[in-house]
């Protein structure tokens, strides 16, 4: 798979920013976007769709209304939650009015309404039963991954019409094993939860670890019965082109950083 975010309209969406694709959800209107094709500038260069940075809030809006054309709809249409890195899925069938839930997933069999999570190195995932019209994305960093956000996200879709045998998941960008170093006490909450989780797991220099973020989620989705699943070449830490990451703002002291925009829509 290229690095390079491919036009949208190349993939059947109406229009840019460009984005990426997974090959499991042919068919499904879908696109991982990152920095680029935005009007955001410094630290949030270009495409920052994340509301609860510091950037300017007319550049995020602008942002999120060029996101939300590609799929076709008003920025409205283009609906999240507000994450807390919890296992909690929540089913949408129309915009939110007033405060967004504090959850990590969405479920819809809305057509046209366009599902999204936000990520800066965590890790994000789009579900599709096509033949059931059900769609789902989630937010799985490690705290949500290892607390069942993955779980709850398939057990709403099954309960909205979906078949886990059905069902497609794309990873999405994200932290991968060379950018994510961790502590002895990351790897040993992970071991205590499960000794077969240190498969996860490589030596890195001193006591550090280096950790599978994007394989341990396709673990938890297979264990949770999906099959059909591709993960996207794409380390968000590594990209700085193309992608925003949280450690590489921490590392770099720039103090704040932009949000890459997982969508997904039926119709």
């Amino acid at each position: 798979m290229s690095l390079e975010p491919q036009p949208a309209a190349a993939r059947g969406i109406l229009s840019a920013p460009p984005s990426w694709g997974a090959s499991v959800l042919a068919g499904v209107k879908h696109g991982f976007f990152g920095r680029e094709g935005g009007v955001s500038s410094g630290i949030y260069a270009s495409l920052n769709a994340g509301t609860g940075s510091n950037d300017d809030p007319t550049n995020v809006l602008e942002n999120r209304r060029r996101i939300a054309a590609a799929f076709g709809v008003q920025r409205d249409q283009l609906t999240g939650v507000h994450q807390v890195h919890s296992p909690t899925a929540v089913f949408i069938d129309a915009p939110w009015e007033g405060e967004r839930p504090r959850a990590d997933a969405l479920v819809t069999t809305t057509p046209r309404l366009a599902i999204s999570i936000l990520t800066a190195d965590c890790t994000p995932i789009l579900f599709a039963d096509r033949e059931a019209n059900v769609i789902g994305a989630a937010h799985a960093g490690w705290r949500g991954a290892i607390g069942g956000v993955i779980e709850s996200t398939v057990r709403l879709m099954e309960e909205h019409g979906a078949e886990r045998a059905r069902v497609a998941a794309a990873i999405g960008p994200c932290i991968h094993q060379n950018s994510y170093e961790v502590g002895p006490e990351f790897e040993a909450e992970f071991i205590a939860a499960d000794p077969s989780f240190a498969r996860f797991f490589v030596i890195g220099a001193g006591d550090r670890f280096h950790f599978d973020l994007p394989g341990f989620c396709a673990s938890r989705l297979e264990a949770a019965g999906v099959r059909n699943i591709e993960s996207l070449p794409l380390d968000t830490y590594a990209e700085s082109t193309h992608l925003h990451s949280h450690r590489r703002s921490v590392h770099e002291k720039a103090g704040d950083y932009g949000r890459n925009c997982s969508v997904i829509m039926l119709g």
